[in-house]
């Protein structure tokens, strides 16, 4: 009898396992437009985020940051490292109908390292020595020299459509706005700084999304963005620490939505552009960045949500140096700093002074991000404190990055990195990527931080790359060519009807497709 109670238990649990309804769609609010849907080359979050469900990559990250198959259904490494055979799955379509074949990865691999392709991430791929397609669905690469972050190159920066796009200039014809992928959801509309849709793709070779749709929608002010959650104009929106913290915890919100909570893979920071001549002495950025009380803009503006950050890297992984030069705030050691650098008030007026000219600045940072916003305002004031007289000023997403960030016009940003499970960050702080479209845009350059940055991705071992990338980030700690202020806590907040959503290392957009909405809740009824 117990072991019928438990056969019967079992297939009903089954039976609900296998519920999931299709339909609905996920409306997630963005505070900026994406520039350009070819992941090769955009340079910024919001498309990035986009694409990322349009296109897949040869390998990707599981939910617990290990690296594992997607296009290729499985791979083999060399014993000296510099030879990777990826085995693609049989099969795939682009959503125009046309399978996916190994001519495509070679195609898109010539695109990358072709010098007229304005890639910021051409770097991994220059390493490669040859590239050639075994069969229809066999891939092989042979590099130079062997090269630590190879594997997790293969993403989805370099799986294009040849049959589109052979003979053709991606940075002029339409297919950035009007993509074709094999993700699971494929392009429908784009209305410029308004919204983009995406539909489910139903030949997606992991099997067709529950989801119909998933739009994007640009609310530039957070403000706005959050009466639009609360109506529930929007399913999907990243937290203001003080939205999270204080207007979120009645009784009636967390009826319609659940909030999760978890360290970021990101960091904000005040990075200086080293061609100012405010800027070039390391001694100015060290003294700025002991006049910034970090504790209190995570108190004050993160609520307490988020870690101060004293580099590039996230506490928790295993190439983070807890012992770099750490900058408490210490208004006192800037003074004396900058004084060695030779600034003085020389004329009483309250700012500091140096062969006649004020230490006067402006910083800039993006429309719609509250709390770099009031990071700024805090810096401004506590910078005041010690004679340094700093402007702000925002500007909307994408001029932002097209026109100040690429042309390099700006004395100083508070922005923010997306972090990896990867250390790698040779396309970051190598002196080769200074110029545009290269993501060295500040122009730091140290000939020991380019040879650690060489020598680790030369290095398989995992102690001696720990050791490399600890000393990197010694280098960075006494540099100070970014003043690092916080680690922030993700916060999304996410409509309860939607299912499905697994919180795990990595996050919880890892498994998007498999999210669902019962059909007595759902609420879009597009086909």
């Amino acid at each position: 009898m117990r072991k019928l109670i438990l056969i019967v238990i079992f297939c009903l649990w089954g039976a609900l396992a296998q519920a999931q309804d299709y339909g609905d769609a996920l409306v997630i609010g963005s505070i900026g437009d994406a520039s350009i849907l070819i992941p090769m080359l955009a340079t910024d979050a919001a498309s990035h985020e986009v694409a990322g469900l349009i296109f897949n990559g040869l390998v990707k990250y599981d939910k617990n940051l290990n690296l594992v198959g997607d296009l290729a259904e499985r791979y083999e490494i060399s014993d000296d490292g510099k030879t990777i055979t990826f085995y693609l799955r049989k099969g795939v379509k682009w959503q125009d109908g046309v399978e996916f074949t190994a001519e495509d990865v070679l195609f898109g691999f010539k695109l990358i390292t072709n010098p007229k392709i304005p890639s910021a991430y051409a770097g991994d791929f220059l390493e490669v020595d040859k590239a050639e397609v075994l069969d229809k669905y066999t891939f092989r690469v042979h590099y130079k020299k062997p090269f630590a972050p190879a594997l997790g190159s293969w993403g989805n920066l370099v799986v294009l459509p040849k049959h589109l796009l052979e003979g053709k200039d991606i940075t002029k014809i339409d297919f950035g706005r009007h993509p074709i992928g094999t993700g699971p959801f494929k392009f429908k509309e784009w209305k410029t700084q308004e919204k983009i849709v995406l539909k489910a793709y139903n030949d997606y070779f992991k099997g067709r999304p529950y989801l119909n749709y998933i739009i994007f929608r640009v609310i530039p002010d957070p403000t706005t963005m959050f009466m639009e959650l609360k109506a529930e104009g929007i399913d999907w929106m990243g937290l203001t620490p003080l939205q999270y913290a204080r207007k979120t915890n009645s009784p009636s919100f967390l009826a319609k939505f659940r909030k999760y909570k978890y360290l970021s893979f990101s960091y904000t920071y005040l990075g200086y552009n080293l061609r100012c001549p405010l800027f070039k002495d390391k001694r100015v950025r060290q003294a700025i960045s002991y006049a910034i009380d970090k504790k209190e803009i995570i108190k004050g503006v993160l609520y307490g949500l988020g870690v101060v950050a004293t580099g590039p890297y996230k506490p928790d992984t295993w190439f983070y140096n807890p012992h770099v030069k750490r900058y408490p705030y210490n208004p006192k050691k800037a003074l004396e700093l900058l004084h060695e650098a030779g600034w003085y008030d020389t004329d009483g007026d309250g700012i500091l002074d140096k062969d006649g000219r004020p230490f006067e600045f402006t910083v800039l940072t993006n429309q719609g991000n509250t709390s770099r916003l009031l990071t700024a305002e805090i810096i401004q004031y506590r910078l005041a404190q010690i004679g340094i007289k700093m402007h702000i000023r925002t500007v909307e997403w994408t001029a932002f990055i097209k026109e100040f960030i690429d042309k390099r016009r700006f004395e100083a940003v508070i922005l923010g990195w997306t972090t990896s499970p990867e250390p790698d960050l040779y396309d970051i702080w190598h002196s080769s990527k200074i110029k545009p479209p290269g993501l060295n845009f500040i122009g730091y350059k140290n000939p020991e931080v380019d040879r650690l940055l060489e020598e680790g991705r030369r290095t398989f071992d995992k102690e001696k790359r720990k050791k490399i990338y600890y000393r990197f980030q010694e280098i960075l700690a006494e540099d100070q060519p970014y003043t690092f202020l916080y680690i922030p806590m993700a916060l999304p907040c996410i409509h309860k009807r939607f299912h499905g959503i697994k919180p795990a290392p990595i996050g919880i957009s890892y498994n998007l497709e498999r999210w669902w909405v019962p059909k007595s809740q759902q609420k879009y009824l597009m086909p």
